[in-house]
C-alpha cells in the first residue's frame, strides 16, 4: 500500500466457542480502541451466536494495514479483513451508506430520521451532536 493512499477495511471477528457475549463485546471494544490500526469508522456487535462483531477502519499506511492482522486482545478469534471497493476514507464509507440508502433503499437518512418513532432502545437519539 502506498503510504499516502487510504482505503477502508472491514474486519470480521468471531469469538471462540464458549465465550460470553459480554466478554466478546468488551474484547472487540478493546481491539478497536487500540492505536495503530487506522481510524475506526464504524463497528457493531453480533446478536446471538456466534459472538463477535465487525469493525471498519480507514487504513492509511502499510503499518496500519499490517496491524489489522495483529489480533491483540482477540487472540484465538477467527479474524478476516477485507479492503472495501468504494469506501476509500471514513467520509467515503458514510457516503457509500448514503448512496446505498438512496439508490437501493429508495430513501435517505434524513427521511428515515424524520419518520422514526422514538424508542428508549434507540441509543443514537441520545448521542447526537449539534
Amino acid at each position: 500500500m502506498n503510504e499516502t493512499r487510504s482505503r477502508c477495511h472491514l474486519v470480521y471477528a468471531l469469538a471462540p466457542d464458549g465465550m460470553s457475549a459480554r466478554d466478546a463485546n468488551e474484547l472487540l471494544n478493546e481491539y478497536i480502541g487500540q492505536d495503530g490500526r487506522g481510524l475506526i469508522v464504524s463497528h457493531d456487535h453480533f446478536v446471538g451466536r456466534p459472538h463477535g462483531g465487525f469493525a471498519v477502519f480507514e487504513v492509511s499506511s502499510d503499518d496500519e494495514q499490517a496491524k489489522l492482522a495483529d489480533p491483540g486482545p482477540l487472540e484465538g478469534w477467527a479474524l478476516t479483513s477485507h479492503a472495501l471497493t468504494f469506501s476509500l476514507t471514513a467520509v467515503g464509507f458514510v457516503a457509500q451508506a448514503d448512496f446505498t440508502l438512496r439508490n437501493y433503499g429508495g430513501t435517505a437518512l434524513a427521511e428515515l430520521e424524520g419518520e422514526e418513532k422514538p424508542e428508549k432502545r434507540f441509543w443514537w437519539r441520545r448521542h447526537r451532536s449539534g
